[in-house]
């Protein structure tokens, strides 16, 4: 990784004169209105060993710029690096070097450096900014939520179970090449598949059979690989080489173990399990079960929003379980809050949040009209809007269901791509950061 910031020369500065090129030209003279963010970035490749990328390595300016490049266009890494080495745009707009053509698996490493309390602090420079600048009109809000999911297939306890005994069997079965140990163990591999496919597909009498069997060989396996860790720590002692391994052991057995208490309460005993206690997914465990009202069931995280009448995006929240809208009304103006210094004149948001509390706690901040899409026995009065005011306010509010799809649209908010915890929140906030920045381009060019 070298210094954060590319010097671009005249000579490079060629940009297509097709529509998106003239684009990426406007986006890189916003970003370049933009040089404190750079500091917040660097602190992400301070780490050390940090990979250099080609002859003379990304820097931070022109890995956060392919970031953005990848958000937009929605491309995978492959496309991307392809990109980057074929289009004198997309390597303008990235501020590469002559002899820096980065790879799939340096652009992947570097990017995902990048933390979401980092890419969160961009995001909130540059609303200031655009507050500062007078372009973010802060005097009214829409507030809305919608679902982020994670990218794992559809859960059944039968494809967990499974998921489980395949991973701890393949991790036992590379001991040797990972800690030099080899151990003898038996493969119930084959026999997970085959039992969690006739489950998958099999009757329900039949799955009251089967079920016992899987949740079984899951028991085995985790015996095994209790005993597994016993040798390695026995014959290895606990040097740094080995902890790795056994570090990856520990975690699967902890979900697998928890997947097969879930199963034998859910299945076994016909007992519900709260959405709270359930795992979904044993690679991205951090993923709940959302369900807004009769609609089916998402998974993925929650996120709440706030959006201004330019459709910027002036607050955002990514949610930790599954609140209620009516929960999470005043944390969401709290944030704008404390991004702005002050709060909107008037809030207009979707009837889930509506409640006279919500109303009482918002005027006490400062805000005069706290409207609702639907009214939910609320009067106008207490709103503080007239009949004529709320319908006009309704029309506005329609509006963030078209910034929240064309988040998840054009810039890939839908689902999150990027593994872990971590890697999903630096996601949401790389899309977001993306949304607002095509929206400053937008703006400038009338």
């Amino acid at each position: 990784m070298r210094e954060s910031r590319t010097v671009q020369r005249s000579l490079f500065d060629l940009y297509s004169p097709h529509k998106f090129g003239a684009f990426l030209g406007e986006l890189s003279r916003v970003l370049d209105d933009h040089p404190e963010i750079l500091p917040l970035l660097e602190e992400d490749f301070r780490a050390e060993g940090t990979q250099a990328t080609g002859r003379k390595g990304l820097s931070v300016e022109s890995t956060f710029r392919c970031m953005l490049l990848k958000q937009i266009t929605g491309v995978s890494y492959e496309m991307l690096a392809f990109h980057l080495a074929d289009s004198s745009s997309y390597r303008a707009f990235a501020r590469l070097e002559r002899d820096c053509r980065p790879g799939k698996s340096a652009l992947s490493g570097n990017i995902r450096r990048l933390r979401p309390k980092t890419l969160q602090s961009v995001f909130q420079q540059l609303g200031n900014s655009a507050f500062e600048q007078g372009v973010m009109k802060t005097d009214c809000l829409r507030i809305d939520s919608t679902v982020v999911s994670s990218n794992i297939a559809s859960p059944s306890d039968s494809k967990l179970l499974d998921d489980g005994i395949r991973v701890l069997s393949r991790l036992m079965a590379k001991s040797r090449d990972c800690t030099g140990i080899k151990l003898r163990l038996t493969d119930y591999r084959k026999r997970s598949k085959s039992l969690a496919a006739r489950i998958f597909y099999g009757k329900k009498a039949d799955k009251e059979t089967l079920y016992p069997e899987l949740t079984s060989l899951a028991n085995r396996v985790l015996k095994q690989s209790d005993k597994a860790v016993e040798q390695v720590r026995r014959q290895g002692g606990e040097p740094t080489h080995l902890q790795s391994w056994i570090d990856q052991v520990v975690h699967y057995q902890a979900l697998l173990e928890r997947v097969v208490d879930q199963t034998k309460r859910r299945v076994l005993k016909g007992e519900k399990v709260p959405a709270s206690q359930k795992i979904v997914s044993l690679f991205e465990p951090h993923t709940d079960i959302i369900i807004k009202g009769p609609r089916e069931i998402e998974y993925g995280h929650k996120i709440n929003l706030a959006t201004d009448r330019n459709g910027l995006i002036t607050a955002l929240m990514i949610e930790k379980g599954n609140p209620t809208d009516v929960e999470r009304f005043m944390p969401v103006v709290g944030a704008h809050q404390s991004l702005y210094g002050g709060v909107p004149e008037t809030t207009i948001a979707d009837g889930g949040y509506a409640s006279v509390d919500n109303i009482e706690k918002g005027k006490a901040l400062g805000i005069k009209r706290v409207g609702f899409h639907k009214k939910r026995g609320i009067s106008l009065s207490a709103m503080g809007l007239k009949e004529k005011t709320l319908k006009k306010l309704r029309d506005f509010r329609a509006g963030v269901e078209g910034n929240i799809s064309e988040l998840k649209r054009a810039f890939g908010a839908s689902k999150a791509l990027w593994k872990g915890e971590d890697g999903f929140m630096s996601f949401v906030w790389a899309s977001v950061i993306s949304y607002n920045l095509t929206r400053l381009v937008r703006l400038n060019s009338g």
